[in-house]
C-alpha cells in the first residue's frame, strides 16, 4: 500500500506531510480521495464528530483546503468542504476551532476563487455556504465573525449567483446571523442590506427556492417589521435597462420581482396569521398597492388564469387582495392583546376599503348564472346589456367577496356601511356557483351570514325584498333564494324565499 503523500503527488498536489498524515491516520487510508470520503462518512454522526474533534482534525482540514488549487482539484476541494460542513454541524468544539483558525477567511478565499462574478461553481458555493450556516448556529460570536467579512459586498456578490442551490443556504446564513442580533438586523434593513435583499429576491423570482429561509427573512423584514414599502419600492424595475420617461407611470407599472415579493408575503400572512401581529402601516401599504394595481390592470379582457398569471400587474392586484383577505380575518386588534390597540380592519375601512371593494364588485359582470337570467329577461323586452368589467384572473370576484365577508364578521358598523352603500343585494348575488371563481358560493354564503348576524336592519332588508319581473334559476332553489331583475335598472337581485327566519 502506497503512502498518502505519493497519492497526492500523482495528482500534482504539493501538500505538506503534516497535513496529509493526520488525515490518513484518522481514516486508516493511504488514498487522499478515500481518506476524505471515510472522514465525511464518519463526521455524519455526533459520535464521529466528537471523535474527530478530539483528534484536532478541523484545523488540518482548513490547511488542506488552503493548499488545494480549485482549478485542478475541484473534487478534493468539494470533499474537504463537505467534511468541514459535517464537522461544524452542532459540535461546539469544531465550531469554535473554525473561528479561531480563521475558517471564515479560508471559506471566503475559496468562494472568491470560484469566479463568482463570471459564472460561479454552484456546487462549491453551496457547500461553502452550508459550512458558514452550520457555524453561524453556534452563537453571536460566530455570527459576527461571518458578518464582518461578508457584509455587504460579499453577500451582494453571492446573491447575484442566479441559482436555487446557492440562494437557499445564503438566506439561511443571513437569517441566522440577524435573528439573534438587533444590530445586525438593522444593518440588513439599511441601504446596504436592502441591496442584498433585492438581489436575493431577483434570484429567487427567476430560479425559485425550496427551503423556508427566504420566507423567514421576508417575514421578519416585511410583515413583522415596517420595512415592506421600501423593499417593495426597491424592486421596481430592478431588471429594466432603461428608465421610464414619465415618472408618473411608476404608479401603473409593476415588476416581476414586486409581484414575486407580494406572492411570498401573501403565503406568509396566510400561514402565520394566528401567530404574528400585523403592523397597521403594513396593512395600509398593501391597500395602497392594491389601489395602484387597479389603475394598472385592464378589466376589459377576461382572465383565463388563476394566480399567478403571466401579468405582473394582475399578480400584484391578486396577491395584495389575498393579503387583505387574510389580514381582515383577524378579530380585534390585529392579533394584539393590548386593549389600546387599533383594529386593523377599522383602519382599512377608514381608508376606503369597503367602499372600494363594493364599487369593484358592482362594476364586475355578474356571475354566469345571473347573467344567464338577465340575458333571458333582456331578450324578452329588447333592452341592451349593461357594459361591465370582467375578472382579470380566475378567482378575483371570490377574493373581493372574501375580504368583504371577513371585514363584516362581528363588526356591526361595517355591516351597516355595506347596507348603506346598497351592498346587501350585491352580496346576495354572490351566493352562486361560478366556474371562473372557485368557491364563490361558499364565500358568498359566509359573507351574507356575517352581514346578517346580529344586525336586525340587514335581516329586514333581505326579508323585505319585493321586486317585479321574477326569473327562476334552478341553481338558486337550494339556497332558498329567487333571482329577480329590476325592469328599470336592469340589475339582477336575489330574494330570500326560504321560510327560515334569520335570528340574531
Amino acid at each position: 500500500m502506497g503512502d498518502i503523500t505519493d497519492d497526492a503527488s500523482l495528482l500534482g498536489i504539493p501538500l505538506p506531510v503534516d497535513v496529509l498524515q493526520p488525515l490518513s491516520t484518522a481514516a486508516s487510508s493511504s488514498s487522499l480521495k478515500e481518506t476524505l470520503e471515510i472522514l465525511v462518512e464518519s463526521s455524519r454522526t455526533g459520535v464521529g464528530r466528537s471523535d474527530l474533534a478530539s483528534k484536532n482534525i478541523l484545523p488540518t482540514v482548513l490547511r488542506l483546503i488552503q493548499s488545494i488549487c480549485y482549478a485542478s482539484c475541484r473534487q478534493y476541494l468539494l470533499l474537504s468542504l463537505k467534511l468541514l460542513r459535517n464537522l461544524c454541524a452542532g459540535d461546539i468544539t469544531n465550531q469554535n476551532l473554525f473561528i479561531e483558525c480563521n475558517g471564515v477567511g479560508v471559506v471566503l478565499t475559496i468562494l472568491r476563487s470560484t469566479g463568482l462574478d463570471s459564472g460561479a461553481d454552484c456546487g462549491i458555493v453551496r457547500m461553502a455556504l452550508q459550512v458558514l450556516a452550520n457555524v453561524s448556529l453556534a452563537g453571536e460570536r460566530h455570527q459576527r465573525a461571518i458578518w464582518s467579512l461578508f457584509f455587504p459586498n460579499e453577500f451582494v456578490t453571492l446573491a447575484k449567483v442566479r441559482s436555487q442551490e446557492t440562494c437557499d443556504p445564503l438566506c439561511m446564513v443571513i437569517y441566522v446571523c440577524c435573528d439573534g442580533s438587533a444590530g445586525l438586523f438593522q444593518e440588513l434593513c439599511g441601504e446596504k442590506g436592502f441591496a442584498i435583499m433585492t438581489e436575493i429576491l431577483v434570484t429567487a423570482s427567476s430560479v425559485g427556492f425550496k427551503e423556508d429561509w427566504l420566507k423567514l427573512l421576508v417575514s421578519r423584514i416585511c410583515v413583522e417589521e415596517i420595512h415592506f414599502p421600501l423593499l417593495f419600492s426597491n424592486l421596481y424595475q430592478v431588471s429594466a435597462p432603461v428608465q421610464l420617461e414619465d415618472p408618473n407611470l411608476i404608479d401603473n407599472t409593476f415588476s416581476t420581482e414586486q409581484a414575486f415579493l407580494l406572492r411570498i408575503v401573501s403565503e406568509i400572512v396566510n400561514e402565520r396569521i394566528e401567530e404574528i401581529i400585523i403592523p397597521i402601516d403594513f396593512a395600509l401599504s398593501v391597500l395602497e398597492i392594491f389601489k395602484r394595481s387597479i389603475r394598472a390592470v385592464d378589466f376589459s379582457s377576461k382572465g383565463k388564469f388563476s394566480l399567478p398569471t403571466p401579468s405582473s400587474a394582475i399578480n400584484v392586484l391578486g396577491y395584495s387582495l389575498t393579503i387583505l383577505r387574510d389580514i381582515c380575518s383577524l378579530e380585534g386588534s390585529a392579533g394584539s392583546s393590548s386593549e389600546d390597540s387599533v383594529d386593523v380592519v377599522d383602519t382599512l375601512k377608514s381608508s376606503g376599503l369597503i367602499e372600494l371593494l363594493l364599487c369593484l364588485l358592482c362594476d364586475l359582470e355578474p356571475p354566469a348564472i345571473i347573467s344567464k337570467a338577465m340575458r333571458l329577461s333582456e331578450n324578452q323586452d329588447g333592452t341592451n346589456s349593461h357594459s361591465y368589467k370582467t375578472c382579470p384572473y380566475m378567482g378575483f370576484r371570490r377574493d373581493i367577496v372574501a375580504v368583504i365577508g371577513n371585514c363584516a364578521y362581528r363588526r356591526k358598523h361595517i355591516q351597516d356601511e355595506i347596507r348603506e352603500r346598497n351592498g346587501v343585494l350585491l352580496l346576495l348575488q354572490q351566493c352562486v356557483t361560478d366556474e371562473d371563481n372557485p368557491f364563490l358560493r361558499e364565500w358568498g354564503i359566509w359573507s351574507v351570514r356575517n352581514l346578517l348576524e346580529g344586525n336586525a336592519e340587514n335581516q329586514q332588508a333581505v326579508i323585505d325584498l319585493e321586486l317585479q319581473g321574477s326569473v327562476e334559476v334552478p341553481e338558486l332553489a337550494g339556497l332558498g333564494l329567487k333571482l329577480e331583475v329590476d325592469q328599470k335598472t336592469r340589475r339582477a337581485k336575489l330574494v330570500n324565499i326560504s321560510s327560515k327566519k334569520f335570528k340574531e
